[in-house]
């Protein structure tokens, strides 16, 4: 039995309690695009977390909103769908909240659902720091090898040791390192456009390693940011949108927004791919309708 999950806290979680609750042969790390566009094949006995329904998987557990490009479940499927913090909380929910989970799962609903204090982003400390470093979004790199290590450690061991493990406080280190790097990568090429901060980093072949939360700190104005780098190969365009976590006035569904363009995620977040042709008029369109959403 596999489990296809994304690698961030949300899916890490997932993939800790359902490793423990399943006979998981392997862990696959996708991204929704490639469930949605049909780039892998899933299995009968697959069970799908944090990723868009397939209907040939055997379960199936996600807590985004389910749009026009997505595939619908049958009114009946093992598994849990519902608007959630995370989906690892809909995974907890179904196999019994086992109490040792607890912790784990409240702290990934915080980072998820980016119920954060300025402290989690200026200086993060425990699972919200360890969530950091299995974010793709924060610029770390590829990580398998790493992700299938943390959900043993995770497993077995409390966050403090989970730290202290040379791989996981290589990449801390990493990140405060950089730290002053990225905050100049952003305002550098981030600028306020009524209470859009859009930031493009096309420039770069690899988008600057930061927390991707920085952003609402330096433009405390804005209550929504759109992000733009390349994909792989620089195939497409990726498009991030996100809700200021600081300042909540966004009006704008960010999920069904996407969902326009191809891509998804839920009401505070989410992302679309955007074919370079024709990439800056998609890219205006995006920033007017947040605008005009206010």
């Amino acid at each position: 039995m596999r489990l296809v999950t994304r690698g961030d806290l949300d899916g890490l979680t997932c993939a800790v309690i359902i490793t423990s609750k399943e006979k998981i042969d392997s862990v696959l790390l996708i991204h929704p695009q490639d469930i949605t566009d049909k780039h892998y094949e899933i299995k009968k006995d697959d069970i799908l977390a944090n990723l868009p329904y397939h209907k040939d998987c055997g379960k199936w557990f996600d807590h985004h909103i389910l749009t026009e490009s997505n595939e619908k479940p049958p009114d009946s499927f093992d598994g849990k769908h519902a608007i959630a913090p995370s989906a690892a909380q809909l995974v907890w929910d179904y196999y019994g909240r086992e109490s040792r989970f607890e912790k784990l799962v409240l702290e990934t609903n915080r980072l998820d659902s980016a119920q954060l204090t300025m402290d989690d982003v200026l200086d993060p400390k425990d699972y919200i720091l360890f969530g950091y470093t299995i974010d793709g979004r924060t610029g770390l790199g590829a990580y398998q090898s790493y992700f299938d290590k943390c959900v043993d450690w995770v497993k077995t061991m409390s966050i403090r040791e989970v730290l202290e493990q040379p791989e996981v406080a290589e990449r801390v280190r990493k990140l405060k390192e950089e730290d002053r790097a990225f905050r100049a990568a952003l305002l550098a090429n981030s600028f306020l456009d009524g209470n859009v901060i859009f930031t493009d980093f096309r420039g770069y072949d690899r988008p600057p390693i930061g927390n991707r939360f920085l952003v609402y700190t330096l433009f405390p104005e804005g209550n929504v940011s759109l992000r733009v780098h390349w994909g792989p190969q620089k195939k497409f365009v990726v498009a991030a949108v996100g809700h200021s976590i600081f300042n909540r006035t966004c009006k704008s569904n960010v999920g069904e927004l996407m969902s326009q363009f191809g891509g998804g995620g839920h009401r505070g977040a989410g992302t679309t791919p955007i074919d370079p042709q024709g990439a800056e008029s998609k890219i205006a369109s995006l920033i007017e309708t947040l605008k005009k959403n206010g």
